[in-house]
Order: structure tokens, then C-alpha cells, then sequence
């Protein structure tokens, strides 16, 4: 039994093609009121013609514009029942974001991590249920907390795709984890190997496998790819898969071992406390902070500026159950 999509509020990054394009037109078609959100102005304006609504465009290896993107979630919508954190790349070669991050965690997991904090208190309100797309490849994921954006190690398109994908499935546990104060519930997914445009420049074997004709010959489509998206979206009770990974449609699916690790962040000695660490106001975004140390985001609350609390990871003791605000010294 699926639940009454009417009145519901469904926010979908990653939705100007592929499985956040499918997972739209099938959500919409079943009452909920989509709001896309894509990188490309064209593809979601299209998308968001199909549905009858407004395109949001934001571009995750600018910061900038995810925190425009979340003032604009902000001011259009008073509750916002499912955010959907679907936007995603593979990238061919190491960048360098001008917020100073390697792309693909940047635009995979820390973009990402920002949406969902600077939108932490409409989503409690609304008890919001959160679905992050992670990946299979999350196996062979390994995070390192001295080295995130791969200055110390040698870089690998690959190994950068899958180590973003592990701190999706991470993120959405420690939401889930949060739960009990915050309202908000979490899931992560694995779509399958899906005939996307996400491995365009790809390098290597993912390049045979995304960008030859015979290696997309085994890929899903796209609707089917985003059934996994369809039907998390549309549970009568969320809280009976909060904290799962699903494999396509395989609910509590297993995981690596680092993405049931809950003490990543406490036994890391390398790694500064976002709440102790000091920062400085963004000259550009006024009453909004830089993120200026891993592993935490900050974001202002009540017109100063404080650390919001978010680990990047679980963390038994940097963690505390509801996410907390405390003032910059």
C-alpha cells in the first residue's frame, strides 16, 4: 500500500534527467507537488514544464548557489515532506571547487550536506523524510579524514566517486540517528548500474561501461532505476526502513564495514571539532559561515552567526542526538 501523494511536497535535486527526471514525472503523476531541482537550466526548465511547476537551478560545485538554492526552498515552500539528495557526477579528472573542495565530494556529498543543513529546521517541522542516492560502489569507498579531497593520496576518478558515495550512506544513518529529536528520517539507496548520462567523461573501465554501446547494453533504464526513489518516497510510514540501505529494491541490504562504522569521527585524532573550531563570517553571504573545517558545516541561526553542529560523520562523542547551535567565540 502506497501512500496519498496529495498535499505532499517532494524536493528533487538531480532532476533535470535520469532517475531524478523519472522519479518526478512518477510522483507528480500521483499528486505530489515536485519541485525539480537541476544543474542545467534547460533540462529542468523542460522537466519542470512536463510537471506544471517552478525549475530550480543550482550548481553544487558552487556553494554559493546551493545556499541561494535553500533561501528559495525557504521562501516557496512552508513544508517540504521528502528531500530527495539525488544530484550527482562522476568526474574524469581532479578539480579544485572555487569553495576550495575536490569536485566530486563537493558536488556528491558536501553540496548536499549544506541543502539539507541550512534547511534542518523546516525539515524538522515538516518531520520530513530524507532519501539520499548512494551507490554500490560505496564498497570500496574509504574515507579518510586527513585527506577528503585527495591532496595527500594519488587521486582516482573512481575511488573519489565511491568514497563521496560512502559518506552519502553515512550522512543519511546519522539523520536517521538524530530522529528521535529531530522528526526527520533518512534512507539511502543503491540504484543500480543505470543508462545515464552520469559517467559522460569518464575515464578507464567506467568509461567502457557508461560510454560504449555494449556497456550500456547492461545498464537499467531510467525508470526503473528510479523505482527504488518512487517507492521510498511514497511509504505510509517512513520510520519501518529509517536508517536502511537499500540495493534497488532490497530493504536493510548489507553495507561495507567503514558504513557501519558510528566512531569514524571520535577515534580520528586528526580531524578538528567543528563545534571548537574558529571561524570567520563569508563577506559574501552575510550571517552565513564559510565551510571553513571539516568535518562540520555552519550556518547561521536567529540573525548571528553560530556552528551548526552536523558531524560529516557519526561520531559517538562529537555528535550529540539533535543538532546544536553554539555561539562563535
Amino acid at each position: 500500500m502506497t501512500q496519498d501523494l496529495k498535499g505532499k511536497t517532494i524536493v528533487i535535486t538531480g532532476a533535470g534527467s535520469g532517475i531524478g527526471a523519472a522519479a518526478a514525472r512518477r510522483l507528480a503523476r500521483r499528486g505530489a507537488t515536485v519541485v525539480p531541482v537541476g544543474r542545467s537550466a534547460d533540462e529542468t526548465a523542460a522537466i519542470a514544464a512536463e510537471l506544471g511547476t517552478s525549475p530550480l537551478v543550482a550548481d553544487y560545485s558552487r556553494l554559493g548557489e546551493v545556499r541561494a538554492l535553500a533561501d528559495q526552498l525557504l521562501a516557496r515552500h512552508r513544508t517540504i515532506d521528502v528531500l530527495a539528495h539525488n544530484a550527482g557526477g562522476f568526474f574524469p579528472d581532479r578539480r579544485t571547487t572555487e569553495d576550495g573542495h575536490e569536485r566530486t565530494l563537493q558536488v556528491n556529498y558536501l553540496a548536499p550536506f549544506l541543502l539539507q543543513s541550512l534547511l534542518h529546521e523546516r525539515l524538522s517541522v515538516s518531520r520530513a523524510h530524507v532519501i539520499v542516492t548512494s551507490s554500490f560502489g560505496h564498497w570500496t569507498g574509504r574515507i579518510r579524514l586527513d585527506d577528503l579531497s585527495y591532496e595527500k593520496r594519488s587521486y582516482s576518478t573512481s575511488a573519489a566517486y565511491s568514497d563521496s558515495k560512502l559518506a552519502g550512506l553515512l550522512f543519511a544513518r546519522e539523520i536517521a540517528r538524530r530522529t528521535p529529536q529531530s522528526g526527520i528520517t533518512a534512507v539511502a539507496f543503491h540504484p543500480g548500474v543505470v543508462n545515464s548520462n552520469i559517467g559522460t567523461g569518464a575515464a578507464g573501465m567506467t568509461n567502457l561501461i557508461y560510454n560504449t554501446r555494449l556497456g550500456r547494453a547492461t545498464m537499467i533504464s531510467n525508470d526503473k532505476g528510479a523505482a527504488p526513489l518512487v517507492h521510498l518516497a511514497t511509504l505510509p510510514d517512513p520510520h519501518s526502513v529509517n536508517g536502511q540501505y537499500f540495493n534497488k529494491m532490497k530493504a536493510n541490504s548489507r553495507t561495507s564495514k567503514q558504513a557501519r562504522d558510528g566512531d569514524l569521527v571520535a577515534n580520528s585524532g586528526t580531524t578538528r571539532n567543528p563545534c571548537s573550531a574558529r571561524l570567520s563570517a563569508a563577506p559574501e553571504a552575510p550571517g552565513l559561515l564559510e565551510l571553513a573545517a571539516l568535518p562540520g558545516l555552519q550556518v547561521s541561526t536567529g540573525g548571528s552567526a553560530q556552528v551548526h553542529c552536523w558531524t560529516v560523520m557519526p561520531s559517538a562523542v562529537d555528535a550529540p542526538l539533535t543538532s546544536r547551535h553554539l555561539p562563535l567565540s
